[in-house]
């Protein structure tokens, strides 16, 4: 009996203290399922929209349509709705709003069901949410991209590239990439302290000192691994966020005014001094020639990651895969606004022999779903933020369950999820 009984959100808070969409699902065998949808800061602007209520209250961010949509018109639409049956429940919910970027109903109501159907589905089961998604081939478990020193819209401070992630790919297990994550982060810490920087954090959990530098946060990082004694078992990775840098054709950022060419320059040699493996938005959302010079410039020796350029968006990806832009692209379900179109998206990065790394939003909720879902597509990589704030390390601990539960099957791709880096 999974046909769907009730359907019912509620305003909750996200991490960063603003409201978000919490959906319960429950079937008429009695089984329920509950989602938590995220949200972004530095959101590319061909995502699928987050309906907010706008006015006063909430600074403009309550989400009290897109729950009274959830709690009336969704729940009418998927009332007796197969929750087994996935896709048929988000091609409903697609129809029924019915335009192009979710926006009548909301991005954030629409995703809350559809993540709430794939959890009671599985609580139906009775199987773990990445067996009810993956089946009993989904046991590799994703190398952690640890935000560990956040700038940006992420933070206030003097660096403009907005995340510098700890990489520890040299881990023979999640567990151990896990403790040495968490070694290196406490080590920098320290680092950070001797040297006079403020160690409070920022939106995704990393320090935020004012630095001077861009490099000057990369070196700190890998200082901070040396003195942990892991630095030949950690690489780095980087989210400049280009777009919040990008004006008239200039990308300007800590006292640099590039032209396309100049950044794609100043990325290389960027890849060229230091271990990093992978570069996410190195450029404007919509520079799509300059990301096709990027691509030819240093596609062959780090994963180039489309962010705010694909917004896991099938036909935007479709386009980079046509006219060779990145190699990789950033997986986050509430930019599209659908579980299937997710994995339908992913389906065709890997047909294409893109990378594909799965991805938290800046405003977070205890809701581990995409640990799950990382588990469940095999995707190998995941960026979830530092080993601080719960609503970072909650997604942690899920893959350190789903390791345990996994046994001697679990595989930790280590090295292997960055083909292109030669150590």
């Amino acid at each position: 009996m999974t046909g769907i009984s009730r359907t019912h959100a509620r305003r909750i808070l996200d991490s960063r203290g603003n409201p978000t969409v919490e959906v319960e699902i429950t079937l008429e065998s009695g089984a329920t399922g509950r989602a938590a949808v995220p949200s972004g800061a530095s959101t590319g602007v061909h995502e699928a929209l987050e309906l907010r209520d706008g006015g006063q209250e909430w600074g403009g961010k309550g989400v009290t349509k897109a729950v009274d949509n959830v709690n009336g018109e969704i729940a009418d639409a998927v009332r007796g709705l197969e929750a087994a049956d996935q896709r048929a429940l988000d091609e409903r919910l697609i129809e029924l709003d019915g335009t192009p970027n979710k926006g009548r109903l909301g991005a954030n109501a629409i995703l809350g069901v559809s993540l709430a159907v794939a959890k009671v589905a599985a609580a139906e089961a009775e199987v773990s949410l990445f067996r009810q998604l993956g089946g009993e081939e989904a046991v590799t478990l994703p190398v952690p991209m640890l935000n560990v020193i956040n700038g940006g819209a992420h933070a206030q401070n003097s660096i403009d590239l907005q995340e510098f992630m700890l990489v520890p790919a040299g881990a023979d297990t999640f567990d151990e990439a896990l403790r040495v994550g968490a070694e290196v982060f406490h080590a920098l810490k320290a680092l950070l302290h001797e040297r006079g920087f403020a160690t409070g954090v920022g939106d995704e959990g990393g320090f935020a000192p004012d630095l001077d530098s861009s490099e000057e946060a990369i070196e700190a990082v890998l200082e901070a691994a040396d003195r942990a004694g892991h630095r030949d078992r950690v690489a780095m990775a980087l989210d400049p966020a280009a777009t919040e840098l990008y004006e008239d054709g200039h990308y300007r950022f800590e006292g640099n005014d590039e032209l396309g060419d100049g950044m794609v320059q100043y990325l290389a040699r960027l890849v060229e001094r230091y271990p990093i493996v992978s570069i996410e938005d190195g450029l404007a959302e919509d520079d799509w020639t300059t990301w096709r010079a990027l691509t030819e410039v240093a596609g062959s020796s780090v994963q180039l990651v489309g962010d705010d350029i694909f917004v896991t968006n099938p036909e935007r990806l479709r386009r980079g895969i046509m006219e060779n832009i990145g190699n990789a692209i950033l997986i986050k379900v509430n930019q599209i606004g659908t579980l299937t179109e997710t994995l339908d998206t992913m389906a065709m990065a890997r047909e294409a022999g893109y990378a594909c790394v799965m991805s938290h939003r800046s405003g977070e909720t205890e809701d581990t779903t995409i640990a799950d879902l990382a588990v469940a597509t095999g995707c190998g990589q995941i960026k979830t933020g530092a080993p601080s704030r719960t609503d970072r390390v909650a997604k942690y601990n899920q893959l350190l369950r789903i390791e345990e539960e996994l046994g001697d099957r679990a595989v930790y791709p280590g090295w292997d999820a960055f083909p292109r880096f030669v150590r």
